[in-house]
């Protein structure tokens, strides 16, 4: 029984509230292989596309930042809440299967991986039961052939089964087939402890330690910023840098809340906008496409913030008072 992370396995098969139909799954996926997938690509903050992958490992975006129908890649934090895309339009029983997961999605991708392909050893880091963040596979298609490496165990997922793994360790995939592409549903989510219950027993000890990071599901009705808009502030310059090691330190830099057109509110701070969503019912507000890893939380009155950064459970918080207004 895995009581810390360090010892903990690195894939768990977990058992939902409702049974997967494989041959479902199998047949819905007809419905989006009418035209070919794009290529998996990076993309950098502000829209700009990077290099595609130089396998045959193509995607199907399912969920992605902003509703983009076109868009492969993970997402992140950024000027745009995750939404559905038009293709899950077309997959009613996955959509279903999505709903009763018990947990704020973030990036939702069929991943399919060409016959004879094989990726790099590599690693995704955010995805850490620390963080709040969770990396979920729901094979559809797969074969003998194709197997998953991580941290040097292999894995054969089979169809009808939902698993996680801890990605944030070494990790590459092979497919020696010569005929069948191994496609797979990618979940990105973060991790409740409704999504926790699932987990196999020999967990159930691990996940109810310090270590592990719970969040809240976002509430259907978000409430307001408690303050009026635009409301300005100083934050401090690692805050909304997902790779800074002290978050909380720092020289303070200026920052903005603001509501858009559509509604949503966001975060402007060092170039950035980063779109705010509430974080369970206790006030503070989370970065959408992160998990309540860092949140803030303004006073009931506007006069100023209440930064939190967690590590697992543990956590430090920082005051910092609202800046005096400029047009």
């Amino acid at each position: 029984m895995p009581t810390s992370l360090t010892t903990a396995a690195e894939a768990a098969q977990l058992h939902p509230s409702f049974d997967l139909d494989a041959d479902l799954l199998a047949t819905e996926l007809a419905a989006v292989t009418h035209h070919t997938w794009n290529v998996q690509r990076t993309h950098t903050y502000g829209g700009q596309t990077g290099m595609p992958a130089a396998i045959d490992w193509r995607v199907l975006p399912l969920r992605s930042l902003g509703g983009d129908p076109e868009r492969t890649d993970p997402g992140g934090p950024g000027p745009q809440p995750f939404a559905a895309t038009r293709w899950l339009d077309q997959l009613p029983y996955l959509t279903q299967i999505l709903d009763f997961l018990p947990a704020p999605l973030n990036a939702v991708r069929l991943m399919a991986l060409g016959p004879g392909t094989v990726s790099n050893p590599h690693r995704d880091p955010k995805y850490r039961l620390d963080r709040g963040i969770v990396r979920l596979h729901i094979p559809v298609i797969t074969d003998p052939g194709a197997v998953l490496v991580l941290d040097g165990a292999e894995h054969r997922w089979q169809p009808g089964t939902l698993w996680y793994g801890d990605f944030s360790r070494e990790h590459l995939v092979r497919n020696t087939s010569t005929t069948v592409t191994r496609v797979h549903v990618v979940i990105d989510a973060l991790l409740t402890a409704g999504l926790a219950a699932w987990f196999p027993d020999s967990w159930q000890e691990l996940l109810t330690r310090g270590e592990v990071l719970l969040n809240h599901h976002t509430p259907a009705a978000p409430p307001d910023w408690p303050a009026d808009l635009p409301y300005e502030t100083l934050l401090p310059s690692g805050f909304a840098d997902f790779d800074a090691p002290a978050p909380l330190d720092g020289r303070l830099v200026p920052a903005r809340v603001t509501r858009d057109a559509d509604g949503v509110l966001a975060l402007t701070t060092a170039g950035r906008t980063f779109a705010l969503v509430p974080a369970g019912a206790g006030g503070e507000f989370r970065f959408s496409g992160w998990s309540e890893q860092r949140t803030l939380q303004p006073d009931s009155d506007g006069t100023g913030l209440t930064l939190r950064v967690r590590r697992g459970r543990s956590l430090a918080d920082r005051y910092v008072p609202a800046a005096p207004h400029t047009p």
